[in-house]
């Protein structure tokens, strides 16, 4: 995939930003467990980052996507991993079913904010019982006059605790699970809402997770994006869109973490030498750039293929199964050069270390993805 002097332009001013604007509070967002998200997206949408891809009528760049994997790919540079997927749940994950067959009149309430970082938007997929077999979630909304009403849960539910709507996958009828259900915006001040519970997590510290529970919560139909019973469908639109987002934003954050063990390793001396200079390491350094070039040249083939209007649900998983195992396998490695200061809290590799194991279990666990791939291949054994 090429970038073109825009897109390049496009990631020189997002760095900036981060620089100047994200990284220094990093560490004081990390420790309060939670950032401003209102403040910090306002600012992105001032700048216009929260709808490159997003429609021109409603406030949005309407770029193709390819910009939207150039800006995961910088979000990359901010020194932790929940920030980053705070934003991408904003541009890439909450809405864009929300853009694509939302009504006018939905959109202009809801996604325009959203756009211009006046809104903070979540989505409610997962369930205590339902993460990974999206299917499976029991929260319901049952028709009553020209409302919903709408009863259960959500779990691990990225920016809520601080979101004013959250994009709501619910079971709006009896029948088939792939059929009876219907994404819904809930404002998150409707009465019947109650945050249950902060989640704390071993890594993503700065990034708000959240239980939610709705009980009799009344929204108007209206608010259904697009056909009821397409919710689905609709999902596993926005998780194309979500892995590679996954894919692209992995890239610049592993590059990073191998670039600073290479910066660290050739200081450090042990033995009478760097510990850059042991052929174990250095090898190591060029097996694993090796890898995150490969992860790249994937992501960019997947996200061409996007562009080109083709089914891309295998590359997606493949591009999104890779990221999440070298998210794993790339710190790990590299932590381990670090001796001692690799087991500190502070240290960013380590901090990469906690942050990117969430990678291979949210947007789709791994198995999730081999199972995907195992589809396309032929080789999945059929239900009986």
């Amino acid at each position: 995939m090429h970038w073109t002097h825009e897109h390049e332009e496009l990631q020189r001013n997002l760095k900036r930003f981060i620089d100047d604007e994200i990284n220094p509070h990093v560490d004081e967002w990390e420790a309060a467990e939670i950032f401003p998200a209102h403040e910090v997206f306002k600012k992105l949408g001032t700048l216009g980052y929260l709808g490159l891809t997003k429609p021109e009528a409603f406030g949005g760049a309407g770029l193709d996507f390819s910009y939207a994997v150039a800006m995961a790919e910088t979000l990359g540079h901010i020194q932790c991993g929940g920030l980053p997927m705070a934003i991408g749940v904003q541009t890439d994950m909450a809405t864009p079913a929300l853009a694509l067959f939302g009504s006018d009149a939905l959109r202009q309430e809801f996604l325009a904010p959203a756009i211009s970082g006046d809104m903070v938007g979540c989505i409610g997929v997962s369930e205590p019982g339902a993460g990974s077999d999206v299917a499976s979630v029991k929260t319901t909304a049952r028709k009553d006059g020209d409302d919903y009403i709408i009863n259960g849960g959500k779990m691990w539910i990225t920016n809520s605790l601080q979101a004013d709507w959250m994009c709501l996958l619910a079971n709006t009828s009896e029948g088939p699970a792939h059929k009876n259900k219907s994404l819904i915006i809930v404002p998150m001040n409707t009465p019947g809402i109650t945050v249950a519970k902060k989640i704390r997590k071993i890594g993503m510290m700065s990034s708000d997770t959240g239980l939610i529970h709705f009980d009799d919560v009344r929204v108007p139909q209206r608010n259904r994006i697009g056909e009821e019973g397409l919710g689905f469908t609709y999902q596993m639109q926005q998780f194309q869109e979500e892995r590679l987002w996954a894919a692209a934003n992995a890239i610049q954050s592993l590059t990073n973490c191998i670039e600073q063990t290479i910066a660290y390793t050739g200081e450090r001396m042990a033995f009478g030498k760097s510990i850059l200079d042991n052929q174990t390491v250095h090898f190591k350094m060029a097996e694993l750039k090796t890898e995150v070039e490969s992860l790249r040249a994937l992501t960019y083939m997947a996200t061409e293929y996007f562009l080109a209007g083709k089914d891309v649900t295998e590359w997606a998983s493949m591009a999104k199964l890779k990221a999440g195992r070298l998210l794993r396998t790339v710190p790990d490695s590299c932590l381990q050069y670090w001796g001692g200061m690799g087991f500190t809290w502070d240290n960013l590799v380590s901090r990469l270390y906690r942050d990117g194991r969430l990678a291979s279990i949210g947007g789709g666990a791994d198995e999730v993805m081999l199972g995907i791939i195992s589809k396309h291949m032929h080789t999945l054994p059929k239900k009986r």
